[in-house]
């Protein structure tokens, strides 16, 4: 399953190339990865609360610029592989406007499930082992 989330690019997203700053990229795979994370279970509220992880790794591919508009630009995020602490989510930035998709930006990320508590590494719980293992997709 792959999750989307539009994402409207703000104003101050902007630097002085006319583009859409890249450390912003890291704020539209953050916004849609939440979103993706609470859908998954059906958590209301804050999805962290109950089920603690960290971002231990995230790499980003810039394929194109984002520019400044208003309709948005649609961040898609799919579950690619789950561990026993772990698991990894793939992400990317799309413009589907035109009726194609223009991808903009692709983006791996790594999280580690942590003791809310301790934060230590603990195991993926059953509940989220599930969910995660159900939404496995190549996108």
């Amino acid at each position: 399953m792959t999750f989307s989330h539009p994402v409207l690019v703000r104003w101050s997203d902007i630097d002085s190339y006319d583009h859409v700053n890249n450390v912003r990229y890291f704020d539209y795979f953050q916004e849609a990865r939440i979103l993706f994370l609470a859908s998954l279970v059906g958590v209301e509220g804050d999805y962290f609360a109950h089920y603690p992880v960290v971002l231990v790794s995230q790499t980003v591919d810039y394929l194109r610029p984002i520019l400044l508009r208003h309709p948005p630009y649609d961040v898609d995020v799919w579950v690619e592989a789950v561990g026993r602490t772990s698991y990894t989510l793939g992400s990317r930035i799309v413009d589907r406007t035109g009726g194609g998709e223009d991808i903009y930006a692709r983006a791996t990320s790594v999280l580690v499930a942590v003791d809310g508590s301790t934060h230590a590494k603990r195991e993926l719980s059953d509940a989220e082992r599930d969910a995660l293992v159900r939404h496995v997709s190549v996108a």
